[in-house]
């Protein structure tokens, strides 16, 4: 079918329309083949007409000349309970010079599901009056999948919402940078964003959207919290939920669960850029010993074609859990510990230990040997190895930049900052200059730490720091791999701080090549002090500095045996025993230079 010019009156209109449908089942799509071309040719729509509903719900949009081809088009009808009907609209605002066509429309997965003679077995549900057998993953999602709504009968309300009359038992979080909207019909941005909800499938439907149009920002967040579940075993708990990411600029939506209440959790799920203009349902088993809760989080991409969609969200096999989650007192290097401390008798130079109120000296918290029965001397310190793996990273922690705290004004997104990365996340072109395995799994799944040159101006620095380490032992070392790849790497640097005095303990600059590098820093007996690794901007955006596999060896401090020792060691002016070997090698091997005396 295609479009003649005949009059030449102000305002046009042609519309094509489909016969008259019942119904039709969740799965349903139409596709058809459009050609939209010549020099003012105009916008053409397809929109939905449902039977009780005034206003038409738009399903498909094309602009304008979309060149000499065929191209398709692909709609997700879902369920529609009533009666519809479709219709193409193509509207000529005066002056119209081309060819507007349609062909080949098909409708697939239609249909109702078919009458089944039996339907056994726990994973089966049969429906009451359609006589169906359909999933049990699909009962009480808030989609018919029956056609006769018995398998969204006698579902528990708390346990799901549409979003048709507000957010039901979720809450926006206070700790994110905006919140998420709700909202009818499409989204205020054209090419991004759904057109209708997934709920009635019509602009009459509710759902939730993340806006990606400013005042917002690159990497700004918002994040929605549901209610509180008890804990459930082996994915015993199904949490379902239909997102729509559609848009040049969409970047990442990911769900987490957390045991307490003031941090992050742990990544359950995430999706990266453009979908498609669907909604698509995801389905996640989650399974906790203690109580949890989940969060939706959608982060704005950089551009303002990025809007995120949310609806229909519902859990299985879970029951809610009256009580508060407990919260974390974070300690400097963002580890949560415990805010009460047991009964003890220790002064404020010694250290706590958590568990029995045990004192230990305040030189042994964080010196690489447990101390406590609980290790909780060394619980908010840098670990011995990390290799970011369960995207911890390990007492890793980022000291407020000094240029930042003079101006809160500015928005601290696109710095230049260390962040946990992997392959799988990157973008396309991106794996040119950002290791695109780990070196840990050698996977495009394994995490690594790495600096964002993209987010930075050349020389602008991004420094990682360990909390305090209190005391190393003479043979103490780091080692770790690092992955400099790029035309315009910058360098990074090892410093020690201690007090306000910083110095240099290893540097490399420029490319290395396309590959993991071993390196190894000797650090020795040190005491108070941090390891800071500083990564700097070289003069574009080809250039991420990575490192993954830190590992502190050899770190813990030397110990005074309780007896003497033996005739192959050497006793030390302080008592501690070392290898004859170790004599006169110009290393401070006894921490007190004994070893290394001229009178020996």
């Amino acid at each position: 079918m295609f479009i003649l010019k005949k009059s030449s009156s102000i305002s046009q209109v042609a519309q094509l329309r489909s016969p008259k449908f019942r119904q039709s089942g969740s799965n349903c799509t139409l596709s058809f083949w459009y050609y939209n071309y010549g020099q003012s040719v105009g916008a053409a729509e397809m929109q939905l007409f449902v039977d009780g509903l005034k206003q038409p719900t738009v399903l498909w949009r094309a602009y304008y000349n979309e060149g000499n081809q065929w191209l398709q088009a692909v709609i997700q009808l879902g369920r529609l309970s009533h009666p519809f009907q479709l219709s193409l609209d193509k509207i000529s605002l005066g002056f119209y010079d081309g060819v507007s066509a349609i062909d080949d429309i098909t409708f697939e997965n239609c249909a109702l599901p078919p009458l089944a003679l039996s339907c056994e077995g726990p994973n089966h549900f049969w429906c009451r009056d359609t006589k169906a057998c359909i999933d049990s993953l699909l009962v009480c999602d808030l989609v018919d999948n029956c056609g006769d709504g018995s398998d969204e009968d006698n579902c528990n309300p708390d346990l799901q919402c549409d979003f048709e009359s507000g957010l039901c038992n979720w809450e926006q979080d206070v700790e994110d940078d905006f919140d998420w909207i709700r909202v009818q019909g499409t989204t205020p941005t054209v090419n991004t964003g759904p057109l209708k909800d997934h709920t009635t499938g019509t602009a009459r439907g509710h759902y939730l959207y993340m806006e990606s149009s400013e005042p917002y920002q690159f990497q700004d967040k918002a994040v929605l919290l549901s209610p509180l579940f008890n804990p459930s075993g082996n994915g015993t708990c199904i949490f379902r939920f239909h997102y729509h990411m559609f848009g040049k600029q969409v970047y990442k939506l990911s769900v987490f669960q957390r045991t307490v209440s003031n941090t992050k959790g742990r990544l359950l799920w995430y999706k990266f850029g453009n979908q498609g203009n669907r909604w698509i349902r995801q389905t996640l088993y989650i399974s906790s010993s203690k109580p949890f809760q989940i969060l939706v989080k959608g982060v704005v991409g950089d551009g303002f074609a990025g809007d995120i969609g949310l609806d229909d969200v519902s859990f299985l096999g879970c029951t809610l859990y009256n009580g508060n989650l407990p919260t974390a007192s974070t300690t400097t290097s963002g580890t949560s510990v415990p805010a009460t401390l047991p009964m003890n008798n220790c002064t404020e130079k010694e250290f706590v230990c958590r568990a029995s109120g045990h004192c230990i000296q305040m030189i042994q918290k964080c010196d690489f040997r447990p101390d406590c029965s609980d290790k909780s001397d060394e619980s908010a310190c840098v670990k011995e190895v990390c290799n970011f793996e369960d995207t911890n990273k390990c007492g890793w922690y980022q000291p407020a930049s000094e240029q930042m705290s003079g101006n809160s004004s500015i928005h601290t997104t696109n710095v230049f900052k260390w962040e946990l990365g992997r392959g799988a996340n990157l973008y396309p072109g991106q794996e040119n200059y950002c290791p695109l395995i780990d070196h840990t799994t050698y996977t495009e799944e394994g995490w690594y730490l790495f600096a964002d040159s993209s987010n930075g101006e050349f020389g602008h620095t991004a420094d990682i720091a360990t909390p305090v380490i209190s005391l190393t032992g003479p043979k103490c070392k780091i080692i770790f791999w690092n992955h400099m790849n790029g035309s315009t790497i910058g360098s990074l640097e090892v410093l020690c701080k201690t007090g306000n005095k910083t110095s240099k303990l290893w540097t490399q600059s420029g490319s290395q090549g396309p590959q993991w590098n071993r390196a190894e820093v000797f650090l020795g007996i040190r005491s108070n002090f941090q390891i800071v690794f500083r990564a700097k901007c070289g003069v574009s955006y080809m250039g991420d500095v990575a490192v993954d596999d830190i590992t502190f060896e050899d770190c813990s401090p030397l110990l005074i045996p309780d007896k003497p020792c033996t005739s192959e060691e050497f006793t030390c002016a302080n008592k501690y025993c070392i290898p004859k070997d170790n004599l006169c090698d110009f290393v401070n091997d006894c921490a007190d230079n004994s070893d290394e005396s001229p009178t020996i």
